[in-house]
C-alpha cells in the first residue's frame, strides 16, 4: 500500500506514525533496561511509561 493512498482522509503514514513511534520508544526502553544500570534504568522507565501514558490518554479521550 502506498503512503500516498488515503484512508478516511488520512494517509497510511499519518495513521501509523504514532504507533510506530511508540514501538520505537518501547524498543529503546527495553534495550536500555538490558544494557546497564543507573541512567539506563531511568531512561528505560521513562521510555516504557510512554505506552502506558498513551493508553491512559486514549481511554480518557474516548470517554469525553
Amino acid at each position: 500500500m502506498s503512503t500516498a493512498r488515503k484512508l478516511g482522509g488520512q494517509t497510511t503514514r499519518q495513521i501509523f506514525a504514532v504507533p510506530v513511534a511508540i514501538a520505537v520508544v518501547s524498543t529503546v526502553g527495553l534495550i536500555s533496561a538490558l544494557a546497564g544500570d543507573g541512567i539506563e534504568d531511568v531512561a528505560s522507565w521513562i521510555a516504557l511509561s510512554v505506552p502506558v501514558v498513551a493508553v491512559a490518554w486514549a481511554m480518557r479521550a474516548r470517554r469525553t
